[in-house]
């Protein structure tokens, strides 16, 4: 996606299982903490902004400790300098670990932000760290009733702070209590996404998912290996076999005598977000049990087969970098012309190096059309999705102007997106979607010509054609009842999620630049 969104974030855990007293971390094989920062490398895909670590380990004096910050997962765990990176595994090395990268949809960029949040207690088991990836739609609800208990006070303004004081609510008391029972109090009170690891002082990881599985979450064992993540290519690179889907309104409790899996909360339904196939996942993940890659070939497919234009010498299909290649690929196969790179995508450019830069400066600095495969050509430009299109306007323009495309015809592997996401994604108001300024209510079906033409002009492209959202799921292989597509029909899993929508709908000329759910 050249305009890209973002979602709250990814996670990972991993446990030493056995029996026997656990050593100080320092035994070969004993610190399987050194192997979150290899998982978050294969999550970086799902947030840039920070990464950080929370260990277990009771050999040492901080049972419990945390480290984080700014950055890549490379930058971060300095990768890049082997002395320094070997000083941080063996400080934060232990038997079990949680880690954590972040894109801010809620929240400042500021490391205080970042996670895991460690709350530090004299009790083990009150001693906790917790991360996790998703959002809570009723968020601005719960912060209020705990400020107006009036001897509150709130610093972080995210509803990750939310959740740890409701988990430090629930651990309240003399007696520790069941963990299953933490989370089943908590369900109660969340409207919203969220895929969860918590691990405390007192050797217990808890990896739990809520009720309508909105994020994915993936778990292994291997010998007494447990390891667990936001999608399943981090455990295949770790030479896990029999990657599991954790279900939804369950949790897995992993001690060092073991694991079990617990329900905490009834499934009224399954609400998979269809962007983890679109946009999100890694194409070599497998996200509740599809392929990544299989789904986005298949909306190639689908694109080819509603095709209208006559395909000829001159015609090219040309991919975003990079979500888009499997659908362009495929595309272009059952058309019978090539899948060439026209678009090439600078990889090393740093992120601090673009920031505060317009779209267009950004844009610019980021990609390179090639004359060599656009010139004289009819291009069929493939993008996995349309939120905003304010880099899709200057991309159109650069493969006209630098390219030298005679045509450029935008075919969308994904249906217009209408309205805002309350579950985690950075797309919150409906001002800020393209689609919604032309189309005045979601359409299930085709678009009508003339609207797709308006819709073309605006962008200056040639022509645009999307998905629809009927093929959606005939791509992704799972039936429609088993897919959040809010935002592309309006129709919401939550009741949180239907009232954002209707306030988003009542202030979508807001100019204060807030989220919906703020």
């Amino acid at each position: 996606m050249i305009d890209p969104v973002h979602e709250e974030c990814g996670i990972a855990a991993v446990y030493l299982m056995g029996g026997g007293q656990p050593g100080d971390g320092s035994a070969p094989g004993e610190n399987v903490a050194a192997l979150i920062p290899r998982m978050l490398m294969d999550l970086q895909n799902r947030g840039q902004l920070a990464a950080g670590i929370s260990s277990y380990n009771p050999g040492r004096e901080q049972i419990l400790d945390t480290y984080k910050a700014l950055g890549q997962v490379g930058e971060v765990f300095r990768m890049n300098h082997q002395g320094s990176y070997q000083d941080l595994i063996a400080r934060y090395g232990g038997q079990a670990a949680i880690g954590h990268v972040r894109y801010a949809t809620c929240g400042p960029d500021d490391v205080g932000y970042a996670q895991p949040l460690e709350r530090s207690h004299g009790r083990k088991w009150k001693w906790y760290s917790f991360c996790w990836n998703g959002n809570i739609a009723n968020y601005a609800e719960l912060r209020q009733r705990i400020l107006d208990r009036g001897d509150y006070h709130l610093v972080r303004d995210n509803d990750t702070e939310i959740i740890m004081h409701h988990l430090s609510r629930e651990l309240v008391g003399d007696e520790k209590p069941d963990l299953a029972k933490v989370f089943q109090k908590l369900h109660r009170d969340f409207d919203g996404a969220y895929c969860l690891a918590f691990l405390n002082a007192d050797g217990d990881l808890i990896v739990a998912r809520d009720p309508f599985g909105f994020r994915p979450i993936c778990y292994a064992v291997k010998g007494n290996l447990f390891a667990a993540a936001s999608e399943s290519l981090p455990l295949t690179n770790l030479d896990f076999e029999d990657i599991k889907t954790l279900e939804p309104g369950t949790l897995i409790h992993v001690r060092r005598s073991g694991m079990s899996v617990h329900r905490f909360a009834e499934s009224p339904r399954r609400a998979h977000c269809y962007f983890e196939w679109v946009y999100f996942s890694n194409v070599a993940s497998t996200i509740n049990g599809k392929s990544v890659y299989l789904s986005r070939r298949r909306m190639g497919e689908e694109l080819a087969r509603r095709e209208t234009i006559p395909m000829g010498p001159d015609c090219v299909a040309v991919p975003v970098p990079d979500t888009a290649k499997a659908a362009c690929d495929a595309m272009a196969s059952k058309l019978g012309i090539p899948s060439s790179e026209g678009l090439i995508r600078n990889r090393f450019i740093g992120r601090t190096f673009i920031e505060g830069k317009s779209r267009k400066e950004k844009a610019m600095l980021k990609y390179t059309p090639l004359p060599e495969v656009l010139e004289g050509k009819r291009v069929l430009l493939v993008e996995d999705s349309i939120v905003r299109s304010t880099t899709l306007r200057v991309i159109i323009r650069m493969l006209r102007e630098k390219g030298m495309a005679r045509e450029v015809h935008v075919r969308v592997a994904c249906p217009p997106v209408m309205a805002p996401c309350a579950y985690g994604i950075d797309m919150s108001t409906i001002k800020e979607l393209f689609a919604p300024q032309h189309i005045e209510k979601p359409i299930r079906g085709d678009l009508p010509p003339d609207l797709l033409a308006r819709l073309a002009a605006d962008l200056g492209a040639t022509s645009l054609r999307y998905l629809s959202v009927e093929a959606l799921p005939r791509c992704i292989d799972l039936p429609d009842r088993d897919l959040c597509l809010a935002c592309l029909t309006g129709e919401y899993p939550t009741p949180w999620g239907q009232r954002l929508y209707q306030m988003a709908l009542r202030f979508q000329d807001r100019s204060d630049g807030k989220r919906t759910y703020e």
